[in-house]
């Protein structure tokens, strides 16, 4: 089974564009998880623009399912946050400054000694760790190589060229999938995901642990309501359960 994460980035964009508590993320979150979502994600970035610091202390004890926190370790408060509410899963994203959106993945090779030291660390205090990674087989090995326990695959490329030539959109994905399953990664996906493309990366990459969809997810509820369209994302990842 494929688990979803929301990624509730969004609600918290909407709140902090008015000011206030509207929406209440806590209430959100525990909205997604009523709903049938399987983990959680949050993304803080050091500009607080939409998940603040507060945010993850306040979200920490009230998810039940899976507590997944993104986010770059060189960059602001986000090491010494993760360290202190030990969520379930740490996946590490090579932000750069003022980037609208994660945009690339770890060069694992260049970045090899420090990934294997936060990893190192992270990993003693029990929390599973996945690097957000390109459809690149030596980066996928390089994840490996410094202790991941997971990838996570940066799917824009796929969602981008999804309509025009689904096989050869995903060709990369699945290979570099399969070469990281038999590394012995576990295998999350994420970026651009939707109700389009989805179901087709899942038939595909059936081994998938995890994808983690804000987005396309919160756009799609604007129309479909919350609870429907976390259903439907459900059906498209296990259409049988």
């Amino acid at each position: 089974m494929t688990k979803l994460s929301v990624n509730i980035n969004k609600f918290a964009t909407l709140r902090n564009a008015r000011g206030g508590n509207n929406p209440d993320l806590v209430q959100v979150a525990k909205d997604c998880e009523r709903f049938g979502a399987e983990g959680i994600t949050i993304h803080p970035r050091p500009d607080e623009r939409h998940i603040t610091y507060q945010d993850v202390y306040d979200l920490k004890p009230i998810v039940t399912t899976e507590f997944n926190i993104e986010g770059n370790p060189q960059k602001g408060k986000y090491l010494e946050i993760v360290k202190e509410v030990l969520p379930t899963q740490a996946t590490l994203v090579p932000d750069s400054d003022g980037a609208l959106t994660s945009n690339a993945g770890w060069d694992t090779i260049k970045h090899a000694s420090y990934l294997k030291d936060v990893i190192g660390e992270l990993k003693s205090l029990g929390i599973r760790t996945s690097i957000f990674v390109d459809p690149i087989a030596q980066f996928i090995e390089g994840a490996k190589e410094v202790g991941a326990d997971r990838i996570e695959l940066y799917t824009e490329s796929y969602a981008v060229n999804y309509h025009t030539n689904r096989e050869k959109a995903l060709s990369a994905y699945k290979e570099c999938a399969e070469f990281g399953q038999s590394l012995g990664l576990g295998i999350n996906a994420g970026h651009d995901l939707d109700l389009d493309n989805l179901a087709y990366l899942k038939e595909q990459i059936p081994f998938t642990d995890e994808v983690s969809i804000g987005h396309a997810l919160v756009c799609d509820a604007l129309y479909l309501g919350l609870e429907n369209t976390i259903q439907m994302y459900l059906r498209q990842l296990n259409p049988n359960k």
